[in-house]
């Protein structure tokens, strides 16, 4: 159950193991080299109009991200001057009272 399974070895009949004789041609050019394959994936063409709205879609993107991104670091400072500001008032409010004692 647990012992491992291996594919069944290669069927493939070992190569011809002749030694060359002094009649068989030295080759002295590299053979050429293969033709690409053709592929079947269609091919991507733009036009000018789609490389303007490719163009526009991507400053659209950049602006509203740089949007968000400057809304949250807003959210950030004005929740850290608060906090500041509330921070003040306790210390006087507690400043205060230790004064009436």
């Amino acid at each position: 159950m647990f012992t491992p399974k291996y594919p069944a070895p290669d069927t493939a009949p070992p190569p011809a193991t002749t030694p060359p004789t002094a009649n068989t041609p030295v080759p002295t050019a590299p053979p050429p080299a293969p033709a690409a394959p053709i592929s079947n994936r269609p091919v991507v063409q733009l036009t000018p109009g789609s490389a303007l709205a490719l163009a526009a879609g991507g400053g659209a993107v950049v602006l509203v991200v740089g949007a968000v991104l400057v809304s949250l670091l807003l959210a950030v400072a004005i929740t850290a001057t608060s906090v500041a500001v509330v921070a003040v008032v306790l210390r006087s409010l507690l400043k205060d009272i230790d004064k009436h004692r």
